[in-house]
């Protein structure tokens, strides 16, 4: 039984960070409030929310996080597929006059990623997958269902931000513009951001109280990006990244 116990600033901040650390939603665990949060009196006795967080067990011998693992290293060999057909396709677009009486009339480009997403889904055995499109200028966004939501997000999002990176690659392979794709399950980004926001303040907090840089595990450069945006403001502490994709880190240093 997977279970940890998490302060923060509200009962939902706490449940939010809980759940992140977990990398599991909301319907899939149990909740206890072991304390409500309290503001005190000029700061005399103030005090966090705490939670109890549980995770449901699972009957299946295998684990959704066993299973992601497998699914992400199938998606990411997609990916390379994917890829190298888009350059096949500039390279043959390259060596002919007029490569347009080659092309035959196409699917729709987010209709083609909507169908190769749910492809991938019913092969990590999730069935009751469902996906709302919206469409904002150059912006596509998938909002994905699924009471397996857990397997489809992966430790850390990883195996969304590989879903995101192929839908993302499917519908500009044949989409006449640019377009910018976002996955999402059960508004785990906004979930994300919020967690993030949250730890950023802490790490920097850490930074100033030891005097010492303090640097983030590897992630993707948008949640990188949500890291300096919500310290910007900050004017005791400098955010930079090291290192190289994938494996680029974030680091917070106090300036002396």
């Amino acid at each position: 039984m997977k279970q940890i116990t998490q302060l923060g600033a509200t009962v939902e901040e706490a449940i939010s960070i809980a759940l992140q650390q977990l990398n599991t939603t909301r319907n899939e665990v149990e909740v206890e409030v072991l304390q409500e949060a309290k503001k005190g009196f000029f700061g005399f006795g103030a005090r966090q929310a705490e939670v109890r967080i549980t995770v449901k067990e699972v009957e299946s011998e295998n684990t959704d996080q066993d299973k992601s693992d497998d699914v992400h290293h199938s998606i990411t060999e997609k990916i390379s597929v994917v890829q190298e057909d888009i350059q096949e396709q500039s390279s043959l677009s390259d060596t002919i006059e007029d490569p347009s009486v080659f092309v035959e009339e196409q699917e729709d480009p987010i209709e083609s990623a909507r169908k190769y997403i749910e492809d991938i889904a019913r092969d990590m055995g999730i069935e009751d997958l469902t996906i709302v499109t919206q469409k904002q200028g150059k912006n596509i966004l998938f909002k994905l269902e699924s009471e397996k939501a857990a397997l489809l997000i992966g430790k850390r999002g990883a195996t969304l931000n590989a879903l995101q990176q192929l839908a993302q690659l499917v519908v500009n392979k044949t989409a006449k513009s640019f377009l910018m794709v976002k996955l999402d399950v059960e508004d785990y980004r906004e979930r994300r951001q919020k967690a993030l926001e949250v730890l950023a303040e802490r790490m920097a907090d850490k930074a100033i109280h030891t005097q010492k840089k303090v640097a983030f595990e590897p992630m993707p450069s948008y949640e990188r990006k949500v890291i300096h945006n919500a310290l910007a403001n900050r004017v005791d502490i400098e955010t930079y990244s090291e290192g190289t994709e994938p494996n680029r880190y974030l680091v917070i240093e106090p300036i002396r």
